[in-house]
């Protein structure tokens, strides 16, 4: 253990001997334990602000995470455009506006002051379409003082693969005029990076060379945002949201190989990422004819260029060099009108339509060139790569909503999109679909701890634009012949469940669920020699997840709570090659994590500790079968001090049980891995045939070290 690393297990070890040991008195001003059990008000779970004092938190974000038996869903990444609401996260009853800030963002630049309650309830019991299930809504105060608040956050850590002292956000917000501004930065940076053995052996499992692999990732993507909202003397609200973040990545991956009666090589690999993106959304609420109207617009803008090299350079100092190099520039775009109108008629029913309106595109550069034995890069055709993918979007979906008795609510929507979608190039077409949309939401509350939902609804899914065009991946010598006959999978997905409050022991959720695909997307073949990703008639899938917060109070243990949440999950479909029933290509198996904190009474300390895992299945290719695991689950202890000249400071130590990453590829037909084959990218046999190679690694990347210091003003 090196010097470094003693120090730093010597400072948490002792701050975690030092909160459990040392009288409150003694480490400065006390912070009084508060209650976490809410009230019960008309069918809503609230608690007040005050009951997270024990936590000091200095933004919304730090309370909301600390809600029992509450977790954040940030919505289906596949979303189409805005849609209905998906995220479980309302402010002031109203949901967040834009596509790349979500509920975590909005909710970290909201100062812990401004904060009056939080609410669960149900989501089928709302006036917002698409909701169902726990929703917590974040009440702020309407403050008319003109003075400016902010926070801030530095988050830098350290490990064997290099130090990351840039990340960190900080945000201001005030009046401006008759309304609120907020002014916001953050960098999302990383400095990760592993290391260790690779093996490849022939399909008799004897050795054909080893590998010795250094992996190293750097990213920043700082970010600047503003908001701007105001509401009229009329009741009409107003907001605008921009951002612009610039993205910068790098990995590298160098490799000594050895291979018994072949010269030693030395193997680099390398990606770059310069992108920049921007985003901007307007949207005006206002009463109309006895109901409301809301207007939404957003326009979306990506540049991303990307150089990717892989290389080979023998020691021999005879065999030349060999190595491929793929190029793209892509522009990506986005542009968004939405209108909602709803209104109440008689007997508490909600009514709503929703008409939105959408053009997207993807313009695709790209170039594969390959080195030849003079040293100079000669270009290889690609027949799809030059493209352009567009695709013009309509939606029209009606909302219907209203209580069947005191405990039963009912939410319904009907509705459907239009899409055309067209393609430029040598393979481009155009082609256009008509999708039914729709869901029905029940929540029943049988008696006033116990809350039910149930949601059935049809499903169209967002296409990756990217599995339209060709692409070659030359860290593993394959690609994807890129397919312009692709279309937006469909589902009906059924999801069942239930919230037990517990009292004073805390809150748990079940959520049960199922899914049934049609033109769900994985690899097909193209040709006798190619793939690339296509749609599949049928699949399906079904799990169960777990979120609960057990609050250790009632035996004694006083500011000590259990934060658990894990799913499990299984699906099938049929393989396009084989014929046999298999796992969905990279779905989730299971995930989990359990976080224990202990706020010491009377004091200004808290420590804890947690452990998380996850597994995927296995990703197929045609060509390969790819299978990532970890080789232990990942665990962390930390300490905390609340008031630190007035800023939070938190200390923690991580992968405690040594997690390694854990990869195994086998490939078929030709036996590629050879010195030479550089020149023949993705020419492989199919899985149904006989095994060309495997290779079989693992990489660790040690103790991590993490300090957050955080503040507001």
């Amino acid at each position: 253990m090196n010097s470094r690393t003693q120090a730093w297990t010597s400072i948490v070890t002792g701050a975690l001997i030092a909160s459990a040991i040392i009288p409150g008195a003694v480490l400065g001003q006390t912070t009084p334990l508060s209650s976490l059990q809410p009230r019960t008000e008309d069918g809503r779970q609230i608690y007040e602000a005050e009951q997270f004092s024990r936590f000091n938190p200095r933004t919304a974000l730090d309370m909301v995470r600390q809600v029992p038996g509450f977790t954040i869903d940030t919505g289906d990444d596949s979303q189409r455009g805005l849609g209905q609401a998906d995220e479980n996260v309302l402010i002031n009853g109203a949901r967040i506006s834009g596509k790349n800030s979500d509920a975590f963002t909005f909710l970290g630049r909201i100062s812990a002051a401004n904060v009056v309650r939080i609410e669960i309830v149900d989501g089928a019991t709302l006036s917002i379409s698409g909701l169902s299930g726990q929703v917590l809504n974040l009440v702020t105060k309407a403050d008319e003082a003109s003075g400016l608040s902010g926070n801030f956050k530095w988050d830098p850590r350290w490990r064997r693969s290099g130090n990351n002292w840039f990340a960190g956000e900080a945000s201001i917000s005030g009046k401006l005029g008759r309304g609120d501004f907020t002014l916001s930065l953050e960098n999302d940076a990383a400095r990760n990076g592993v290391e260790g053995p690779e093996n490849a052996t022939d399909r008799y499992g004897n050795l054909l060379f080893e590998r010795d692999e250094i992996a190293r990732y750097r990213q920043d993507q700082p970010k600047l945002s503003a908001s701007y909202s105001r509401t009229s003397d009329g009741g009409a609200l107003f907001n605008a949201n921009g951002a612009y973040q610039i993205y910068r990545g790098r990995e590298t991956v160098v490799t000594d190989r050895t291979q018994i009666g072949q010269p030693d090589i030395f193997e680099d690999y390398s990606s770059r990422e310069n992108e920049w993106n921007a985003e901007f959304s307007i949207d005006y609420e206002f009463p109309l004819a006895g109901g409301r109207l809301k207007l939404i617009g957003l326009q979306r803008f990506e540049h991303s260029p990307v150089s990717d090299f892989f290389g080979q350079t023998f020691y021999d100092g005879l065999t030349p060099p060999n190595g491929t190099r793929f190029d793209r520039v892509t522009d990506e775009g986005e542009s968004i009108l939405r209108a909602e109108y709803g209104w109440k008629t008689t007997g508490g029913t909600d009514w709503g339509i929703s008409v939105e309106g959408a053009y997207n595109f993807l313009d695709n550069e790209a170039a594969l060139a390959v080195l030849d034995t003079q040293g100079i890069f000669q270009p290889v055709a690609l027949t799809n790569a030059n493209s352009k993918v567009t695709e013009y979007r309509g939606e029209i979906i009606g909302s219907y909503g209203r209580p069947l008795s005191d405990r039963l609510n009912l939410q319904a929507t009907l509705g459907g999109e239009y899409s055309k979608i067209s393609q430029s190039g040598v393979a481009g077409q155009s082609r256009s679909f008509i999708r039914p949309k729709g869901s029905v939401s029940l929540a029943w509350r049988p008696r006033p701890n116990l809350d039910v939902s149930l949601k059935v609804e049809r499903l169209v899914g967002q296409l990756d634009f990217f599995d339209f065009v060709e692409s070659v991946d030359v860290s593993q010598n394959n690609g994807n012949a890129g397919n312009p006959g692709l279309v937006p999978p469909q589902s009906w997905r059924a999801e069942l469940e239930t919230t037990r409050k517990l009292g004073p022991w805390g809150s748990m959720t079940v959520s049960i669920y199922g899914e049934k695909f049609s033109d769900i997307v994985d690899s097909i073949p193209i040709t006798a020699t190619t793939e690339a990703r296509g749609n599949l008639d049928s699949a399906t899938s079904y799990g169960v997840e777990l979120v609960s917060s057990l609050l250790l109070d009632p035996i004694g243990w006083h500011g000590a709570k259990l934060d658990i949440e894990g799913e499990i999950r299984k699906s099938a479909l049929r393989d396009p090659l084989t014929g046999i029933h298999r796992r969905i290509s990279d779905d989730k198996i299971f995930t989990y994590e359990v976080t224990f904190r202990h706020d010491i009474p009377n004091s200004n300390w808290a420590w804890g500790a947690g452990a998380e895992d996850f597994r995927y299945s296995k990703f197929l290719r045609l060509d390969q079968v790819n299978n990532f695991r970890t080789g232990a689950p990942y665990t962390w202890i930390f300490a905390e001090h609340k008031n630190v000249f007035g800023l939070t400071v938190k200390a923690e130590l991580g992968n405690l049980l040594g997690r390694s990453e854990n990869f195994t590829r086998t490939a078929y037909g030709n036996l590629l891995g050879q010195p030479g084959d550089r020149d023949r990218p993705f020419m492989r046999g199919r899985r149904n045939g006989p095994i060309a190679f495997v290779e079989d690694r693992s990489r660790e990347f040690g103790l991590i070290y993490r300090l957050t210091v955080s503040g507001s003003f």
